[in-house]
């Protein structure tokens, strides 16, 4: 396993983190995000900066980009933030079922979207996200 996608809705909050932490735990794969309905070209929320500049995160030179069918066709793992993404995901590309899931399936949860929320929502957002990371990290490594 070489490519993983994570995505959410505006690619700006959650998936840039969830991008991110994937990266520290796997320099050598290639990892990147994106949204289904994402806010081309922004930078990540000032929000979801701040909070993981505080846990030792850099998403600074992050840039929204919206979800297309190469990324699908490439990425052998996609990590989305809640089941509703999931579903979308495989409407809008059927050949992707069996690859997609949840961040927070292995702890049955989905991440809420802390999205024009005040900053505990993001804070929470990231905790989730982290768990996740740690929850699928074991077995990404077992995948290779």
């Amino acid at each position: 396993m070489k490519h993983i996608l994570t995505l959410c809705i505006g690619n700006i909050c959650r998936s840039p983190i969830a991008e991110a932490l994937l990266k520290q735990q796997f320099p050598e794969k290639t990892i990147w995000s994106a949204g289904l309905g994402a806010l081309v070209g922004n930078p990540a929320d000032p929000l979801s900066i701040e909070v993981a500049a505080a846990h030792g995160v850099d998403l600074s030179a992050h840039r929204a980009q919206q979800l297309v069918g190469w990324m699908c066709q490439t990425a052998e793992l996609i990590l989305v933030m809640e089941q509703s993404h999931k579903a979308e995901v495989e409407q809008q590309y059927p050949l992707v079922r069996g690859k997609v899931f949840r961040l927070g399936e292995l702890g049955k949860f989905d991440i809420a979207d802390p999205y024009r929320q005040p900053r505990d929502a993001f804070e929470t957002a990231y905790a989730a996200i982290a768990q996740g990371v740690a929850d699928w990290a074991p077995r990404i490594r077992q995948l290779g």
